[in-house]
């Protein structure tokens, strides 16, 4: 087998220090003897892969292994071992952290979360509003009162795990003992058993039903919101509690607004006389009516500002503003006395028309054909 620390670890040689441990950990899980048992060039490699750990995880040891090799002058403790926290970090390898147990009994977890999707109304999202969402969710069982036990019976301690919920493990290795907790195989981690389960949700303590929940929906949310209710998902096995409900918000268009951030805008469609001559104008935003002014020779593009006529900032004081941008129409069926109108005031203003023959922009049109 390779003698090379960096092969034996498979890194190069300029590797980072976490590299080297990502590496060493890899290779440690690979080649452990629990893992491999019976396996004598298995035990032999991970010696060698601890031993060349213990090595590059210190900076100078690394040194000194890298300007004279395996074979040069020793530094550090003689008695060897896994020196520089060697120890911690193949404990860490094999139980994620390296801490002990406790023996007893974990905290009850909660029951999953949801997730649903809900669609409101442009008004709701601007102002906020009360919606109601239905969900399929797990509900505590009223036959059993969520015991998980048939009615008159009741829980008992497993025997297996004395109710801690977990069972130790003791296991030989080139380390000496190691001890490991697991959930009880028995029980489940719950540290009970049911002798006599109940009918209703056999034995879980839950049956599945569907929930229609009023929520708030506060002013300023958009597409994309997330709500997230504590306590309004599904509960947990026997009386555990419940893990939350988390609403998706989707906000339908409105026929006259769009928003962007928190302003709304409007397009406002003018005739081009009162873009013109000017006119004061009712427009109607989601607040109510309002009177709009608009000067003489307003022109195509021209945004007016209503300051806090937007949506209220969903995280502060506050409205965004309403932006109506003016769009001037051109008209195209023209009355006669409409048009003679416009040819006087084209005259007066000395500007070129085009002449009353209708077939005049056929016969240009088919001068470019």
């Amino acid at each position: 087998m390779s003698t090379d620390y960096y092969e034996l670890l498979g890194v190069e040689r300029g590797a980072s220090s976490d590299d080297i441990k990502r590496a060493y950990r890899v290779a440690a899980r690979r080649y452990h003897p629990d893992a491999n048992p019976g396996d004598a060039e298995a035990e032999a490699r991970f010696k060698e892969i601890a031993n060349a750990y213990e090595v590059l995880s210190d900076d100078a040891k690394r040194a000194n292994y890298d300007r004279f090799g395996a074979d040069g002058p020793q530094m550090g403790d003689p008695f060897g071992g896994f020196g520089g926290g060697g120890l911690g970090d193949i404990f860490d390898a094999f139980f994620g952290g390296g801490g002990q147990s406790t023996g007893r009994r974990p905290g009850r977890q909660a029951g999953p979360d949801l997730e649903v999707a809900v669609d409101i109304p442009f008004e709701s999202a601007v102002f906020g509003a009360q919606e109601e969402v239905s969900v399929r969710t797990a509900v505590a069982c009223e036959t059993c009162e969520a015991t998980g036990a048939a009615p008159g019976s009741h829980a008992e301690t497993c025997a297996q795990c004395s109710g801690t919920g977990q069972v130790r493990q003791v296991r030989q290795s080139i380390l000496g003992q190691m001890v490991t907790a697991a959930p009880c195989p028995v029980c489940r981690g719950a540290g009970e058993v049911i002798p006599e389960p109940c009918p209703t949700c056999n034995g879980e303590g839950r049956e599945v039903t569907d929930k229609t929940y009023t929520i708030d929906i506060p002013a300023g949310v958009d597409t994309g919101s997330t709500l997230r209710l504590s306590g309004f998902g599904a509960v947990a096995p026997r009386g555990g509690p419940a893990g939350d409900l988390y609403v998706q918000v989707r906000v339908m268009p409105h026929p006259r607004f769009t928003r962007e951030g928190d302003d709304l805008v409007h397009r406002l469609h003018l005739p081009f006389t009162q873009a013109a001559l000017g006119a004061a104008i009712s427009f109607e935003t989601l607040d109510g009516a309002e009177d709009l002014v608009v000067p003489r020779g307003t022109q195509a593009g021209k945004v007016f500002r209503l300051r806090g006529r937007g949506v209220p900032h969903v995280r502060g004081r506050g409205r965004g503003d309403l932006l109506v941008e003016v769009v001037v129409e051109t008209p195209v069926d023209l009355e006669p006395e409409v048009e003679e109108a416009l040819r006087q005031i084209a005259a007066v203003r000395g500007e070129e028309v085009a002449p009353p023959d209708k077939g005049f922009f056929s016969r240009i049109k088919s001068a470019f054909h």
